[in-house]
């Protein structure tokens, strides 16, 4: 497997004819962000790769998931009676969370302004943006946490889910249009997400027991708000776009079942996933939730990936991803009967096997590009010029 190549020879022809084509009409974005963004570009050095910029932001996220992993392992931090998380911590996180996504917005506009602008950034950008999903939403969850005044660990599963399917639809529309029609809600999220950061560090988690608006609470706020945002701008959105392009005759795939099939993988890890929650003998997302939703972000963040690739070279989308196959096995061991301990390994076992396949799958596809287009990942100097 260590010299596995993923990327096919078709793709990387594909890859050689790729443009970019973006479309972006969120104002915040247009009108705050990309200004903001033009002026923090100007400070980096012109010697910086753009690829730098997107990994750095990736990790400060990273970090951010990691910092309250440590201090509310559980989430139950923000529950009255609990020891709380510090309010330095929600600081951190908060500043960190905004610079991660200024970082993000400025590493485009780094590549065109060093004339460096490849594929393989946008694929290892997007590529990235596809695993913070769950390391963004796990984090944010800390802020409310489970018990009475938050919300449950199965709730938070779906809420994911929805921000797991809004970031694919986005891709999914690329795959079928050949334009990629940037979120309204990424920008509005993350700018507000890290203010309510800095705000809890100031009022205490405590703020957030209060009602909002008669007996709507503020956790009842942050559900609306994401189940609203998928329902009312998300989904119509992108099926207005397919429509367009369907009228437009621009449709890159003719038939339903082609144009539908990015969203088999994704669903049936779906399906998967919530039948090892509902069928576990030991309440497996009880007893570990962050585990949980880190297996299931990190094999989302694999299927996406490979949908990129393909949307990006021009190629067929893989019907299913191969690793469905060894979550489909613990889901029928699970369903025989198994003891707690046994399924917390399986489990832990699992998470540890999709990380390590989809970092080796980041690795080997980063390689392959970087060779194929005679670059370095990160850096700005070329491999003919040592």
């Amino acid at each position: 497997m260590a010299g596995y190549e993923y990327v096919s020879s078709e793709q990387l022809a594909g890859f050689d004819k790729y443009k970019y084509s973006a479309v972006d009409t969120n104002p915040l974005s247009l009108y705050v962000m990309h200004p903001f963004w033009n002026t923090i570009v100007k400070v980096f050095p012109t010697w910086l790769a753009p690829n730098l910029i997107t990994f750095s932001g990736f990790l400060l996220v990273v970090f951010n998931f990691l910092l309250l992993a440590y201090f509310d392992p559980d989430f139950y931090a923000s529950a009255p009676g609990h020891k709380h998380v510090p309010g330095w911590v929600w600081i951190v996180v908060g500043i960190l969370n905004f610079v991660a996504y200024t970082l993000d917005g400025v590493d485009g506009k780094q590549a065109r302004r060093t004339n460096s602008s490849t594929p393989l950034g946008e694929l290892f950008d997007h590529g990235l943006d596809s695993w913070a999903c769950v390391y963004f939403v796990v984090t944010v969850y800390s802020i409310f946490g489970r018990g009475s005044s938050g919300v449950s660990v199965f709730v938070l599963y779906l809420l994911l889910w929805i921000v797991l399917f809004s970031f694919i639809l986005s891709h999914w529309e690329k795959y079928n249009t050949g334009v990629l029609f940037l979120p309204w809600g990424y920008d509005i999220s993350q700018v507000t997400i890290s203010f309510v950061y800095i705000v809890t560090a100031i009022v205490g988690v405590e703020a957030w027991y209060e009602p909002f608006l008669f007996n709507f609470l503020y956790r009842d706020l942050f559900t609306t708000m994401i189940i609203g945002c998928a329902l009312c701008v998300t989904v119509p959105m992108s099926l207005l776009n397919f429509y367009r392009s369907y009228k437009n005759n621009t449709l890159k795939h003719s038939s339903v079942y082609e144009a539908l099939v990015p969203f088999f993988s994704p669903c049936l890890l779906f399906i998967l996933s919530t039948a090892w929650i509902l069928q576990s003998p030991s309440d497996i997302l009880e007893m570990h939730p962050r585990v949980f939703y880190f297996m299931v972000g990190t094999a989302f963040a694999n299927i996406t990936c490979q949908l990129i690739v393909c949307q990006m070279s021009n190629t067929r989308c893989p019907t299913l991803n191969w690793l469905l196959l060894p979550l489909f096995l613990i889901v029928m061991v699970v369903n025989l009967g198994v003891t707690s301990y046994t399924e917390s390994i399986l489990l832990y076992s699992l998470t540890t096997a999709f990380t390590l396949a989809h970092i080796h799958y980041g690795v080997r596809v980063v390689k392959q590009l970087s060779s194929h287009f005679q670059i370095y990942p990160f850096s700005l100097r070329k491999p003919n010029s040592d």
